[in-house]
């Protein structure tokens, strides 16, 4: 393992910032995703936010409040002995509606704060330019990605914050799970279908742009600060074929092929052939400008950040329970065990996962979300006994180490997703918990949103202490 591996911790602004309103932020896309039954359609892109009920509740809107708790926990991730924070930054707060020649200065503050307060305890801040979260007014006004003027708005938005921090952030992660765009295309990027639409179409015009929006970042950022890296960033996990059927290990392929189209151009440079196929048989032509192709080419990742929480499993027959929980469709697969919201358990997977994606592109990986969501329940004394999160994270470490020590994987860093608790993208929930620290807060979003320290809080620790040698 490298010396200067990046053990950490990870979070959103999305769902955790709050201050919805605060000091000029403007109306992103995590203000419309409401609680609920509508939740699910809202992120599918197939409801539109405009017809919901009145009284609905928007949990992403106050979140946990970081806006106003950041200094409290930034000592706590310190006192856990991070080495890296990665989180995002909130785009309608520095740009209010993504159409301004000039950003809000009050909402570049709160991140020079931020910043500045991470630095203080040595940690260093690993950021995403985008997670979950643009202008609604660029939804409302352009379709969002399906609109090439998104890509200037983005650069302009980029521009700002690379020679803003150009000393003080080496790391960035232009798009958090930008394969997201394909499972809850409103969610991930804005996209909301209209009538008669081919919605297959509107998605991969809509990729186009952010991959071009990607590739024109990474090469503002090397100009602006040739020390710096920029990565891209999948929601990973390796498909199986249910069976050695040469179908179920054909449809395996496939899904698989799902995820690494977003990596094959931003690692390689280019559009896979089998996505050329793809569209050629669809009747999909993706609009694209003379020199994209060439953007695409000269300005790859320098690394690539991944989730990875559960593998999946795929079977053609027709048979068999569904894996439940999860927003990637997924067969049973017998030789697993579930978390509480139906996700598989899979450590191994881990592993497989990082091979494949390592042997494919040869570039430096940085697992920058990875962590079990449980209900946690407060003990008499004040504490929470996380056990069930501690033998995830600890069985799941074990294996990145062994892909690092045994297979050489190239791993940059760990950063455990939702070090502390906050509102789950997919459910809206906060009963759905990650983190090593407690949030006093329940999905009504009720609670004195006191911080406490769980059981793998010190676990954490110890780990980190030890740079993963005493699990």
């Amino acid at each position: 393992m490298r010396n200067d591996f990046l053990w950490g911790g990870a979070t959103a602004a999305n769902q955790c910032e709050g201050g919805w309103q605060a000091d000029g932020r403007g109306m992103a896309v995590v203000d419309v995703l409401p609680q609920g039954e509508n939740r699910l359609p809202v992120m599918q892109g197939v409801m539109d936010y405009r017809t919901l009920p009145q009284g609905t509740r928007y949990p992403g809107r106050d979140g946990i409040d970081l806006y106003g708790h950041y200094k409290e926990d930034i000592a706590l991730f310190a006192e856990m002995g991070f080495r890296c924070y990665r989180f995002s930054f909130s785009w309608s707060r520095i740009f209010p509606t993504g159409e301004e020649t000039q950003p809000n200065e009050a909402g570049l503050q709160f991140y020079d704060n931020l910043i500045d307060e991470l630095l203080r305890h040595n940690i260093q801040p690993v950021v995403t330019i985008c997670h979950f979260d643009l202008p609604l007014h660029l939804v409302e006004k352009y379709g969002s990605w399906r609109s090439r003027a998104v890509i200037d708005a983005y650069l302009r938005y980029c521009e700002v914050i690379f020679r803003r921090y150009r000393s003080k952030v080496r790391y960035w992660i232009t798009f958090n799970e930008i394969n997201m765009l394909m499972h809850l295309p409103f969610m991930g990027a804005g996209i909301r279908f209209e009538k008669g639409e081919n919605p297959l179409a509107v998605q991969y015009q809509a990729a186009h742009h952010e991959l071009v929006a990607s590739a024109l970042a990474t090469k503002l950022a090397h100009q602006i600060n040739p020390d710096c890296q920029v990565g891209c960033m999948i929601a990973a996990g390796s498909v199986y074929p249910y069976s050695c059927r040469p179908e179920d290990v054909w449809q395996g392929m496939q899904k698989d092929r799902e995820t690494y189209f977003f990596t094959d151009v931003q690692a390689r440079g280019a559009y896979p052939a089998y996505a050329k196929k793809l569209w050629n048989r669809s009747g999909i032509h993706v609009e694209m400008d003379p020199e994209d192709e060439r953007i695409l080419r000269e300005n790859t990742a320098d690394f690539i950040a991944l989730s990875y929480y559960n593998s999946r499993c795929v079977r053609t027959d027709g048979q068999g329970e569904a894996s439940g929980g999860n927003v990637f469709a997924s067969a049973k697969n017998p030789y697993l065990t579930c978390s509480q919201w139906g996700w598989p358990i899979d450590p191994m997977g881990f592993r497989i996962t990082l091979n494949a994606l390592y042997d494919r592109y040869q570039k430096p990986l940085f697992v920058v979300e990875n962590g079990l969501g449980a209900m946690d329940q407060l003990t008499p004394e004040g504490t929470v006994s996380d056990d069930y999160r501690i033998d995830y994270l600890k069985t799941h470490i074990q294996a990145m180490i062994q892909a690092i020590d045994q297979d050489g994987v190239d791993i940059m860093g760990y950063t455990a997703w939702g070090c502390i608790d906050l509102v789950s993208a997919t459910t809206g929930e906060m009963s759905k918990r990650y983190g090593f620290i407690y949030v006093d807060q329940d999905n009504a979003g009720c609670g004195t949103k006191k911080r406490i320290r769980k059981k793998s809080f010190y676990w954490y620790r110890d780990v980190i202490a030890h740079h993963g040698e005493n699990l």
